[in-house]
């Protein structure tokens, strides 16, 4: 051990103003703003300087008298204004002489002649003086920081560094929000290290995979504690990913002869699934923004991938396929379903930006004719926000209802599959014998040929009320063959088959379409 003579920035001076300001600072997590108020409610002074041969000099001078420092405003700024043109190199290369200001004298003895200081700065305070270097210096950005992103460990480091210099400086905090993030393992929670071999290389998973699904995976996990990474996680990743990728390839191939200006129709004008569909994207849209606004990256991911999967290529597209492919090209009702794929595709594409950046400008280059001349970019462009009128509570209550009932029907069907009694849903024929006179009052008020596009058979029929009941506990369900004859067009079996002598292998929707 050897004492040495150290510079100390004295915390006790400033204390309970960096008490207070810690508590002005948003923290995530939470925990980290009593994390960091004990640190600095029990730190010591601030020793700021260091033993060695490299680094920023602390710029102070002795007598070589009497050895008593010199540090004045105009010392610090002839060696400040040196700085700025050589660089904190000159500190080496020049002696004392050339530094000070040709009037410095000691305080003590009146001399002239000095030494400089050999000690450099705690590399701590270099990087805890970066908010003012950085955000008062740069063109376009502004003192304090939106936000500081580091990991657990910079609690005593980065973040404490940065608090303390900007307090005793300037009285605040130089950020608004702090961040802090666990660190990467590999599948069996081990370290990374090159000795292991266990390394996964950022690079090389984007040359494999792509920049979006390392981003994608990024996303889905809860970076507040430590976080796994495996060639398997990744190539579930963009399992994922490639869901996502295909819900937009579904909405952009039944938009190729969809021009906004001309065939767009007005939200009164859409029928109930479309005015249901917008409300569920309501929905989404609200929960993805917030999640962004609370940094909850792991809440986007698990938002846009269950809307992807569920709302959307399990109910809403698996529904309208036999309207976007077999109604007629300029119909109402496939108009109605393409002006809001049109709206739902413009809305995820710029939902996913932040983080499938790459995917999202893809699908924004292949969007239908007719978009703002001032969005040649997806990230030219504004934040997706419904409308208010998209959003209808009833209305979701009367389709999340019937959603439940189609989960009970399709399970029926699968069963009846697997008997080998149908083989397509649409060769079946369905009876619905409601439990109660509550829920045979809500079926009725469905339209019987409504109700077989939500469950996609030929026929649906409403039994009366019954005491049986399946596990759903709300009604049991028969599943028979469809009468009629199956339509080569849509596939529907319907007795107007085989009736129509211009076309006797469709049904009369179909033969309508093609006559037109």
């Amino acid at each position: 051990y050897r004492g040495t003579e150290q510079w100390f920035a004295s915390v006790d001076g400033f204390r309970k103003d960096a008490l207070e300001a810690i508590h002005q600072v948003k923290w995530i997590p939470e925990s980290g703003e009593k994390r960091i108020e004990n640190m600095v409610a029990h730190r010591s002074d601030w020793c700021i300087s260091r033993q060695r041969t490299w680094g920023v000099p602390i710029p102070i001078f002795y007598c070589t008298q009497d050895q008593e420092p010199l540090m004045t405003p105009e010392t610090i700024r002839a060696v400040r204004d040196r700085f700025a043109v050589e660089g904190s190199d000159a500190w080496w290369r020049l002696d004392a002489a050339e530094l000070l200001p040709a009037e410095a004298r000691c305080a003590k003895c009146g001399g002239g002649d000095f030494r400089k200081e050999q000690d450099i700065m705690d590399v701590w305070f270099d990087s805890g003086s970066s908010h003012a270097a950085v955000l008062e210096t740069r063109e376009g950005l502004s003192w304090p920081a939106d936000l500081y992103v580091e990991g657990t460990d910079q609690y005593r480091g980065w973040f404490q560094s940065s608090l303390l210099t900007a307090v005793s400086t300037r009285g605040q905090a130089p950020y608004r929000t702090v961040i802090t993030h666990g660190f990467v393992l590999d599948e069996q929670g081990r370290k990374m290290s090159k000795s292991l071999g266990n390394v996964i290389e950022p690079a090389k998973v984007i040359e494999q995979y792509g920049a979006d699904i390392l981003r994608l995976w990024v996303a889905s996990v809860d970076y507040n504690n430590d976080v796994r990474i495996s060639d398997n996680i990744l190539k579930q990743m963009s399992e994922i990913y490639r869901k996502i990728r295909n819900t937009a390839r579904f909405m952009l191939s039944n938009l190729y002869d969809f021009e906004r200006a001309k065939d767009t129709v007005d939200f009164s004008d859409l029928p109930e699934l479309e005015q249901y569909a917008l409300h569920r994207l309501s929905v989404v849209l609200a929960d993805i923004t917030d999640a962004l606004d609370k940094f909850e990256f792991f809440r986007f991911y698990q938002v846009i991938q269950n809307y992807c999967v569920v709302d959307l290529s399990s109910f809403y597209f698996d529904l309208r396929k036999d309207t976007l492919y077999a109604d007629g090209a300029k119909s109402h009702a496939r108009r109605s379903a393409q002006t809001v794929l049109d709206i739902i595709l413009s809305a995820l594409a710029r939902a996913i930006a932040p983080v499938m950046s790459h995917l999202a400008e893809d699908i924004w280059l292949h969007m239908p004719a007719g978009a703002p001349a001032s969005s040649e970019s997806v990230f030219l462009s504004d934040w997706p926000e419904s409308l208010p009128a998209w959003k209808n509570d009833d209305l979701s209550a009367r389709w999340d209802l019937a959603a439940t009932w189609r989960e009970v029907v399709l399970k029926a069907l699968e069963e009846a599959r697997q008997a080998k009694l149908i083989g397509a849903s649409l060769e079946a024929r369905v009876s619905l014998e409601p439990a109660d006179e509550a829920t045979a009052s809500a079926m009725h008020a469905w339209p019987a040929q409504e109700l077989a596009q939500l469950f996609i058979v030929s026929e649906v029929h409403i039994a009366q009320v019954s005491p049986l009941k399946d596990e759903s506990g709300s009604l049991r369900v028969t599943v028979a063959r469809a009468t009629g004859e199956k339509c080569q067009r849509c596939w529907v079996y319907a007795s107007s088959v085989g009736a129509l002598a211009e076309h006797p292998t469709l049904c009369q929707r179909c033969c309508d379409v093609v006559g037109q």
